[in-house]
C-alpha cells in the first residue's frame, strides 16, 4: 500500500514551490479600478466589465500618467481652439469659386439625375467601388502568378462591391407615376 503513494500529483491547494524559496512580491496597488466609472457600481472580483451597465474595466492610471493624459487633453484643445479660430477668420462669402462648382453641388447633381437621396448616395458609393477596381492595378503590381491572381480577386470585390451598390441604388429608386411598367 505504502508504494501506491509515491507517484500521486501534490493535491491543488499545496503550493508548486516550496515555500522557503524566494517568492516574487506584487505590487501594493491594484492595476484595475474598483468601481465602475460610469454607474459607480463595484466590479466583480476578477472581472474585466461592469455587470450593471457592461462598461469595461478601465486600468488603474498613476499619477504620472494622468498628468501625461491631461497634457495631452490640453495640446489637442488647443490646436482644436486655433483652427476653429483660423477657420472662422477666412472671408468664405468673399471667395471667389468657378462657376462650374455649382454643379458639383449634392442637391445640383440629385436633381439632374432624377434620383432620390439614397439612389444617388449608392450610386456614388457604386462609382467609388468601380475607381477602386481600377486603382487595384495602379498600386499593386505582379511580379508572380499568385500576385497577379491576388490582384484579380481584389479587383472582382471591387467589382461586386460596385454591383451590389448599383442594385441598391436601382431598388431604392422610387418609381414615377408617368413610368411604364
Amino acid at each position: 500500500m505504502a508504494e501506491l503513494a509515491h507517484g500521486t500529483q501534490p493535491e491543488f491547494w499545496r503550493p508548486p514551490v516550496p515555500i522557503e524559496e524566494e517568492t516574487e512580491v506584487r505590487e501594493a496597488t491594484p492595476s484595475m479600478a474598483e468601481a465602475c466609472p460610469k454607474c459607480g457600481t463595484e466590479f466583480l472580483l476578477g472581472s474585466r466589465f461592469c455587470h450593471t451597465c457592461g462598461g469595461k474595466r478601465p486600468l488603474v492610471m498613476s499619477a504620472s500618467d494622468r498628468a501625461d493624459a491631461a497634457a495631452a487633453a490640453r495640446v489637442w484643445q488647443q490646436t482644436v481652439d486655433r483652427v476653429g479660430t483660423t477657420l472662422s477668420a477666412i472671408p468664405w462669402k468673399q471667395i471667389k469659386f468657378p462657376g462650374w462648382f455649382s454643379n458639383l453641388h449634392f442637391h445640383a447633381i440629385k436633381s439632374r439625375l432624377g434620383l432620390p437621396t439614397a439612389s444617388l448616395i449608392a450610386f456614388i458609393v457604386g462609382l467609388g467601388c468601380v475607381a477602386g477596381a481600377l486603382l487595384v492595378g495602379l498600386f499593386f503590381n505582379a511580379k508572380e502568378l499568385m500576385d497577379w491572381q491576388a490582384i484579380q480577386f481584389y479587383r472582382a470585390e471591387w467589382l461586386l462591391g460596385a454591383t451590389a451598390a448599383f442594385v441598391a441604388g436601382i431598388l431604392l429608386k422610387k418609381h414615377s407615376s408617368n413610368d411604364s411598367d
